[in-house]
Order: structure tokens, then sequence, then C-alpha cells
């Protein structure tokens, strides 16, 4: 969770689906459809909402594509980001270039496992955050959350093959896509241990209620902690091993 995307991806969502219906989903609404799972891309999800509304013939995809585009960039995706003119301009960072310093200092490695369009991953982690070539699995390098594809290559790229004395892959995700991805990445790799961790959207974090609710959404699904925030990873991440060290004969 690198970014606070309520104003600018969920935002591009809601209006997308009032250009097409005249309805504005609220964030409960969208909160929920994300709970389900299946819903990691955008473009699906706000098609979705469209189809559950009840809207009919739904819009044919590329032009929805199109319709949240000129939302969320205000511009050509792959032109100079400062012609960029969309929502993308109100993303707050949750994190800054010392976590990922922190990180290296304790010899862990980092990349990135995103369902955003390379141009918008990439703006974000190099010209905001200022990391040189980071590792990255976007949009259309793999297919979408909860397939686990992406996380298994960056956890080759990163920590080599499979097998039982591999480094732990940890993913760091906001959405139950996140955590069937470390669910399903178990299954498909068995030798090598995976660890969830889930943080909730920082839009619910001014309501005690309904982040409590994300939070036990997200441990239902199989989360193996829960994250006050994005900036507790490495702290959690060293607890989760040492306890899982302590247990081994």
């Amino acid at each position: 969770m690198i970014r606070d995307v309520a104003g600018s991806y969920r935002r591009a969502l809601a209006e997308t689906v009032h250009h097409y219906s005249g309805w504005r989903p609220d964030p409960a609404c969208i909160d929920a459809l994300k709970g389900e799972g299946r819903w990691n891309n955008d473009w699906e999800a706000s098609l979705e909402l469209l189809r559950r509304h009840g809207l009919s013939p739904l819009p044919e995809f590329q032009s929805l594509v199109s319709v949240f585009s000129g939302f969320y960039f205000g511009g050509d995706p792959e032109a100079d980001p400062a012609e960029w003119r969309g929502f993308i301009g109100d993303e707050p960072l949750l994190v800054d270039r010392a976590c990922f310093a922190e990180l290296d200092r304790a010899g862990i490695a980092w990349g990135f496992v995103s369902g955003a369009e390379p141009a918008s991953a990439r703006y974000v982690l190099e010209r905001r955050l200022g990391l040189p070539d980071p590792p990255l699995v976007a949009m259309g390098d793999a297919p979408d959350k909860p397939d686990p594809t992406g996380l298994l290559r960056l956890a080759r790229t990163l920590g080599g093959e499979e097998a039982a004395q591999a480094p732990v892959v940890a993913y760091l995700g906001d959405t139950v896509a996140d955590v069937l991805t470390v669910r399903n990445a178990r299954r498909r790799c068995p030798a090598r241990r995976f660890l969830s961790l889930a943080v909730a959207p920082p839009h619910l974090h001014a309501s005690p209620q309904a982040r409590s609710s994300y939070e036990q959404v997200l441990k239902r699904a199989g989360a193996d902690a829960v994250l006050p925030d994005t900036g507790s990873a490495l702290a959690t991440l060293e607890q989760l091993i040492s306890a899982a060290s302590r247990q081994e004969p």
C-alpha cells in the first residue's frame, strides 16, 4: 500500500459509473465489491457495478477504459506526466524513500505487484518516491490478482526459485484480492513460505467501525497480520518470522 487512491482510482471508478448510469456509487459500495476478492481491476469493477445497477446495454469495454482513463489521467497515459490533469494528482503517498532504505538495511529485497497501469505505477515509484527502476509487475505484465502469477514472478526475481530454503515472501495489500493472491501462491508453490500482510485503506481510518469491519473481512480472507499502517510492515514481518522460527523443531 504505497498511496491513498480514494480520491483517484476509486473516484475515477465512481465517476465512470456515474458517466454511464447517472448513479454514483459511494465508498461503502465500492468497498463491498472489493471485499468479494474478484474485482481488483477497476475497469472490470466499473462494468460490474453498472451491470448490478441494471444498465442495459452495458458499454463497450474499451470505451469504458477510455472514459476511466480520462478521469484518472486527464490526458494521454503515455505522455509526460506534467500534462496529466486528472485524479492521479490527488494521491497522497503513504510511505517515503526512507521506508525502502530501512528494508535495504534489514537485508530485505523488495518489489511491487500492482494492478495499476504501468504508467501510473512507475510515475509514483520513480518520480514521486525516487526509486530507480524498481522491480515491478504492473497491469498487463501478468494476469490480474488474485491470480498469483505476478507475485510468483517477482518472488523468483528477488529470491530465486521456489524451494524450502528460499527466503520468505511477504506481500502487503489492502484488498481481499491481495490476500487471496498470497493464498493462491501457497497452493501453486507449497514448498515456499508466503505471508499475507494487510492494511485497511486510508479512507476507512477515520471511521473506527468501518475500519474494524473491513479488517475483519481481511482476516477472514486469510491475512496473517492486519497492520495499523504501511510503515509498520517491517516490524510486523520481523515479528512473524521470529515467531515462526521459535516454533520450528
